[in-house]
């Protein structure tokens, strides 16, 4: 065999072992769980939270993305005259969501922020009996 040619092996070789080493060693990414929660707003409180959450606390931010929490939003809405509801969307990329959220409860910043905000919510009448004053809502349709 000449030389050109078992270079030409031994690059095909090479390359074939390394697809097949990364193809093998691909990093797993968790399932994505999507969340949708609502809560009601009260009305005189409106201003507040909304200049709460222009301005968010740095820390509570990357508490959040700490506890494995990404593209969280919330949306406001007036259903009826004078009655306004909060819906948050977040998806959740971590492996144990329950300890998660026990480490988020536990961090003195995101409490001091909720002492600021759960005064303005208003929890729905009716709710699951784990929700306290997000209820979580069913998702009925995903389209990726």
């Amino acid at each position: 065999m000449n030389l050109t040619l078992m270079r030409r092996c031994m690059l095909g070789l090479v390359l074939l072992v390394a697809a097949g080493f990364s193809i093998g060693c691909a990093a797993v990414t968790p399932p994505v769980e999507r969340w949708g929660m609502v809560t009601g707003v009260k009305p005189e409180k409106i201003a507040y939270y909304k200049d709460l959450h222009a301005h968010p606390w740095p820390a509570v931010g990357h508490k959040i993305s700490e506890c494995n929490i990404r593209n969280y939003s919330i949306y406001l809405r007036e259903l009826e005259p004078g009655k306004y509801y909060l819906f948050s969307y977040f998806e959740y990329v971590g492996k144990d969501f329950k300890a998660d959220m026990a480490k988020m409860a536990a961090d003195p910043e995101t409490n001091r922020w909720w002492k600021e905000t759960d005064p303005c919510q208003q929890p729905i009448a009716l709710r699951g009996p784990d929700d306290k004053i997000w209820s979580k809502m069913e998702e009925v349709f995903y389209q990726k």
